[in-house]
């Protein structure tokens, strides 16, 4: 499903730009950063986010992800921006 139409943008390509470690895109604006564009209009960000946390709590949930204390302090999953902060880094 497409979930970005200024940059065209689907929910699979949102997922997969989100990788469980340090370097995995925290906040909406490094998702599109890591997919190569930027924000246009900025109406996506919510489902993004949403996006974002549902990969947060499947990464919780899932048994081959299996954080020791250090991992899970280190994984930016862990520390997504809150809806206030807005989507610019």
């Amino acid at each position: 499903m497409i979930v970005c139409s200024c940059n065209v943008l689907s929910d699979g390509a949102v997922r997969d730009c989100l990788s469980p470690g340090p370097g995995c895109p925290r906040t909406p604006a490094q998702v599109y950063a890591c997919l190569g564009c930027s924000p246009k209009c900025g109406r996506c960000a919510r489902t993004i986010r949403a996006i974002m946390q549902a990969a947060l709590e499947g990464a919780a949930e899932s048994a081959s992800h299996a954080c020791s204390t250090g991992c899970a302090s280190a994984c930016s999953l862990v520390k997504l921006q809150t809806a206030e902060e807005g989507i610019a880094a």
